[in-house]
């Protein structure tokens, strides 16, 4: 009797041959059953062949259009940058104070109402109108990137 460890085994596998012969167990009409357009040889059926009725690729109608894949910048207005208690308006004061609903996205601050006090903004955009507005109200605005999440493992090495 052998033991399992003294089997001689080999990594590759001999390909099956067919078609040579009935003795091969695959001879004859090598696997592909009798007659038919799939038992011969040369032109083979598309993926979407449906026997010669229309296919469900040209039944479906074409979609027109495209969808994008690109996040909208979420929108906040002038007016509300009045009730922020922060000096320096960024996405985690703004996230902080739920005027949006995620840091990690862009904002732009769209002209509405009147700005009233002096304030430092660093959004990734504002229509030209609020910059004339922030400028006149004495404050500055900085186009910044958008803030990247920390993926967990670097929070957990900075945190030790």
């Amino acid at each position: 009797m052998t033991k399992y460890n003294e089997l001689q085994v080999t990594s590759n596998k001999g390909i099956k041959r067919i078609g040579r012969g009935i003795a091969s167990g695959q001879g004859k009409t090598a696997g592909r059953g009798t007659k038919g357009q799939k038992a011969r040889t040369g032109k083979k059926l598309g993926p979407v062949f449906a026997g010669g009725s229309r296919t469900i690729v040209t039944a479906v109608p074409k979609a027109r259009g495209f969808k994008s894949l690109r996040t909208p910048a979420q929108v906040v207005y002038l007016d509300h940058l009045n009730n922020l208690s922060a000096k320096i308006v960024d996405n985690f004061s703004l996230f902080k104070e739920g005027y949006i609903s995620s840091p990690y996205q862009a904002v732009k601050v769209i002209l509405r109402g009147e700005l009233t006090k002096s304030i430092n903004l660093q959004v990734a955009g504002a229509s030209k109108s609020v910059q004339a507005a922030v400028v006149k109200a004495g404050g500055t605005f900085i186009k910044t990137a958008v803030p990247l999440k920390k993926s967990t493992k670097v929070a957990e090495t900075t945190a030790k």
